[in-house]
């Protein structure tokens, strides 16, 4: 016996599949900008302890910010999750 693929399953799987393509991309930049931050914080402290309250402030901040990358694929991701 045939099962009928309809156009809202095809839909449907496509949704899905971009849901899941747009965390993976969306995940990847916010992740190496994050590590290269914190690594760029942690020599700026080993050379200027005295600086270290600033530059962890200023390093989290930095953080938040590209962050929001990741956050606006995860909006789109669920967007295609739900509405289409």
């Amino acid at each position: 016996m045939a099962v009928e693929i309809g156009g809202t399953e095809i839909v449907r799987a496509a949704a899905l599949l971009g849901a899941g393509f747009a965390m993976g991309v969306g995940s990847i930049g916010p992740a190496l900008a994050e590590g290269f931050i914190g690594v760029k914080a942690v020599e700026a402290i080993g050379k200027n302890p005295g600086e270290a309250g600033l530059l962890t402030r200023t390093m989290l901040v930095g953080q938040a910010v590209s962050e929001s990358t990741g956050i606006y694929s995860l909006v789109v991701a669920l967007q295609l999750i739900f509405v289409a």
